[in-house]
């Protein structure tokens, strides 16, 4: 195991639910989303409990392509709301100190020196503390709602996307660490040499520089990433230093962790640069029997809308077109683009080489807590379960869903942290001032590549 503590991820998103639709629906559910409170007790909950990092997810569409119409997912508020999480981030991070704090952009849609000047300026305003969760948009709500007719294709987009990081990191690295030197007395603010301009020009961008950041404290924020496809696989493993996965049990994340382990030596990648967290739903109480009644309360939550919707709009494919019981032609399931992961886990998990819509609703779980590992029961009880999965090779840390805001990261932090602490499976506190530094990787920087 390259870590001896696990990372705790807490998973938010800038809408009106956690990434569990149904989360508004809780009785005991926040309703005040569209207000900075709210975001920051989060973010102080989870700095009390000493995760490593707060992180949003984000697309730049509603979920509207099931049934070709926004009305179904607004009227069921199936992740309808999305805000900016830029702006959500720097307001968490004026109320913590130590918790890294990590947003999404997305490569398809911005320019490389955008995202690399909003991300270098936000590391600097939390000492170090910022991380780029780099995606691809993957459907044509997103691309409309950009400018676009529709969405570039499932294996372009990363080789866009290689090219991005090549740029973003290409301006990470334009100060020297030692460029500035603020001289009074001579008027020297800088040394010159040590600031390079790009020159980049390449097949998809064109960036001259020179950057307009100097080095920040982390060196360069820290890079997110969360492919599970095959070329997403080889994106995340090239890229990547915390990488996000969802294994829908023990035996698969096991499989699953070694392959990425695998293609991360085949790229030359040192294992202890990067870290695999894996999501899981904890629901904890003082007993095991009410743990069961809060985990059977949140399954009532769910509505069948809440995953034809969320499959919809993942793989960009109308479920509405298609009868419940009705296979997928090879051609269709060829044809679906999006996050593939998806569409594989449902052919490997069903067996079927044309699986149903039914098939795609119950073995992708999509908009349910079973779209992950949910871990019932006492405190001690899910902390044999982190435990399990941590040591036994299936992960080098969790990403922790909520099943509402804000009693999942409440109840984690009072109930399962000092466990897993006092098994020391989880730090104690911050052992450095930095993201990187907490996450166990303080001298790694990534190489621009050609």
């Amino acid at each position: 195991m390259p870590h001896d503590k696990m990372a705790l991820v807490g998973f938010m998103q800038a809408q009106n639910c956690s990434n569990f639709p149904g989360s508004w629906r809780h009785p005991d559910a926040r309703r005040d989303f569209l207000t900075p409170d709210y975001y920051q007790s989060v973010g102080k909950t989870l700095e009390r409990g000493k995760f490593q990092l707060l992180f949003f997810d984000d697309r730049l569409a509603m979920p509207d392509i099931y049934g070709a119409d926004h009305f179904t997912a607004v009227e069921n508020g199936i992740r309808v709301v999305k805000m900016d999480p830029i702006t959500i981030l720097a307001t968490i991070g004026a109320a913590t100190k130590s918790i890294g704090i990590g947003g999404t952009l997305s490569t398809s849609y911005f320019e490389p020196f955008h995202i690399a000047r909003q991300f270098s300026t936000l590391d600097h305003m939390t000492k170090g503390r910022a991380a780029w969760n780099v995606v691809t948009s993957l459907n044509d709500s997103e691309a409309m709602n950009m400018g676009r007719r529709q969405s570039v294709g499932h294996d372009e987009r990363y080789d866009r996307a290689d090219e991005f990081m090549d740029v973003v990191l290409g301006h990470w690295n334009a100060w020297a660490e030692d460029s500035l030197i603020l001289d009074r007395q001579t008027g020297r603010f800088a040394d010159g040499d040590k600031v390079k301009r790009l020159d980049h020009q390449g097949k998809y961008f064109s960036s001259r520089g020179p950057f307009t950041v100097p080095r920040t404290p982390q060196n360069h924020p820290v890079i997110i990433q969360a492919g599970q496809s095959g070329r997403g696989r080889e994106f995340a493993l090239r890229w990547g230093e915390l990488i996000f996965a969802i294994f829908p049990n023990l035996s698969f994340a096991q499989k699953a962790y070694a392959e990425m382990l695998a293609e991360a030596n085949r790229q030359g990648r040192e294992t202890d640069s990067f870290r695999i967290a894996s999501l899981v739903y904890p629901i904890v109480a003082p007993t095991q029997a009410e743990a069961e009644d809060k985990a059977a309360l949140i399954e009532d939550l769910t509505k069948p809308i809440d995953s034809l919707a969320l499959l919809s709009e993942v793989l960009n494919f109308d479920f509405a077109t298609k009868q419940i019981n009705e296979p997928f032609s090879d051609e269709e399931l060829t044809n679906l683009s999006g996050l593939l992961a998806i569409r594989d886990r449902v052919l490997s998990l069903s067996g079927k080489k044309n699986p149903t819509v039914a098939d795609f609703i119950k073995y992708s779980a999509r908009g349910t807590i079973k779209e992950a590992p949910n871990f019932v029961g006492t405190a001690i009880q899910v902390a044999d379960g982190l435990e399990e999965w941590f040591r036994g090779g299936a992960c080098d840390g969790f990403v922790i869903g909520a099943s509402h805001i804000p009693g999942t990261y409440n109840d984690f932090v009072d109930y399962v942290v000092p466990e897993l602490q006092k098994r020391e499976l989880h730090q104690a506190d911050y052992v450095g001032k930095t993201l990187r530094e907490n996450l166990g990787f303080p001298g790694y920087r990534i190489a621009k590549r050609s």
